[in-house]
């Protein structure tokens, strides 16, 4: 199972060398058959995260499990008439619980540069605003993104898998890169977030 640290970002460097940085296979398929949902993968090819939402695509309510079936975090989706707006819950408390932090899709019109998809995350309960402020920015239809904290600082990114001999894998195949010492919970519920909105999952 994946370390999961106490801090969103520790004292990270801004740009930590390639083999320090943790990789991720993201499967856009279900462990369960005939069934909606992801399959996450460690660099070793352990499954350590899965969402199952068996015969429902692009449900309202998700569960982040580990292998074994343990809820990790919950995601709702609150319905809005314009924005899309996901909120996540640590374990599977919702009732009477404030959210961990919120992801609320941005309109087009604020997009910068060629991005077709924007994100603003929100963590609560943190009084550091440049570590508890996110932008999910990417493409849906190519599932390729980027996680950028606060600062500028690119934490995360999402992109077609390729074999080691060069070969691009399916569209539904992806690899995630991330920086160490991240609450690896965090990122791999953006990921999943960004899955539901784009209608992958």
């Amino acid at each position: 199972m994946a370390k999961i640290h106490p801090h969103l970002l520790s004292s990270s460097p801004s740009c930590s060398r390639p083999e320090d940085r943790e990789i991720y296979t993201v499967w856009m398929k279900s462990l369960v058959f005939n069934s909606h949902g992801c399959t996450i993968y460690d660099a070793s090819g352990n499954i350590v995260y899965r969402i199952d939402n068996y015969d429902t695509k692009c449900s309202s309510q998700v569960f982040l499990m580990d292998l074994k079936g343990k809820v990790l975090t919950t995601l709702l989706r609150k319905k809005m008439r314009v924005n899309e707006h996901w909120n996540c819950y640590k374990n599977d408390r919702v009732k009477n619980e404030k959210p961990w932090f919120q992801v609320k899709k941005k309109s087009k019109l604020f997009n910068k540069g060629g991005d077709n998809f924007s994100c603003q995350v929100t963590i609560n309960g943190d009084d550091c605003q440049t570590s508890s402020s996110f932008n999910i920015q990417g493409s849906c239809e190519k599932s390729e993104f980027k996680i950028i904290r606060g600062d500028g600082l690119m934490v995360a990114q999402v992109k077609r898998k390729q074999s080691k001999e060069g070969i691009m894998l399916g569209d539904d195949v992806l690899s995630l890169e991330m920086e160490p010492n991240l609450d690896n919970s965090f990122i791999i519920s953006l990921v999943v977030v960004h899955g539901l909105m784009s209608h992958k999952i």
